[in-house]
């Protein structure tokens, strides 16, 4: 599995879920073959303005991956974070925290505590990955769940329980190999331990 340092041009967003699937359907990506030390992690950078259709791309690519009898676990940030709330307040408790706190700063450190990575997120993720005992795993919903859960911080924290199948997380902005750019204009932070899916 080679990867170059320029990302390849794809024409349209067909044209780049059927690299993508070229390349998770292989034995080679299913083994974690050829990765050179490195951790399995993979970005599939998108245009945020296609929202819409990459989400119905991905649902196929999921689909066309599980005929090939590939078993993929999708864990879409933004479900997970309302599930997480909802069991542990609430939602309608949440929406009336909100409307109470005129200070949006306080009210996103309120969600962040509801959300610890540490203690709430991580271990919600890490039980659906044991549950699933899946191939593959695709995270979705970043854009969704931006500022109060960080990328960056969620591809750190997964190193530590992701380590049975190769993720691929699903980003609507951009990424270089060095830097995640979300929506194509808010530098998330440098990450430099993923694989571009385009260029492998």
């Amino acid at each position: 599995m080679q990867c170059h340092p320029k990302t390849k041009k794809m024409t349209s967003i067909s044209e780049q879920f059927e690299h993508i699937f070229e390349v998770v359907s292989s034995e080679g990506f299913l083994k974690m073959q050829a990765l050179g030390g490195e951790i399995p992690f993979y970005i599939s950078a998108y245009d945020p303005t296609q929202e819409m259709p990459v989400r119905q791309a991905i649902r196929g690519l999921i689909n066309k991956l599980e005929k090939r009898s590939i078993s993929v676990l999708e864990v879409n940030l933004y479900d997970l974070s309302v599930e997480i709330i909802d069991n542990k307040m609430g939602m309608e408790k949440m929406f009336k925290v909100e409307q109470r706190r005129k200070d949006k700063a306080k009210f996103m450190r309120a969600l962040q505590s509801s959300l610890n990575m540490h203690e709430v997120l991580m271990p919600a993720v890490e039980a659906k990955i044991k549950q699933a005992q899946a191939q593959v795993y695709f995270f979705t919903g970043i854009g969704e769940v931006f500022p109060f859960i960080r990328s960056h911080n969620v591809l750190n924290n997964l190193q530590n329980i992701a380590k049975q199948a190769p993720t691929v997380m699903f980003f609507p902005g951009n990424y270089n190999g060095h830097s995640l750019e979300l929506f194509g204009k808010l530098t998330d932070d440098n990450y430099y331990r993923a694989f571009n899916i385009q260029n492998v």
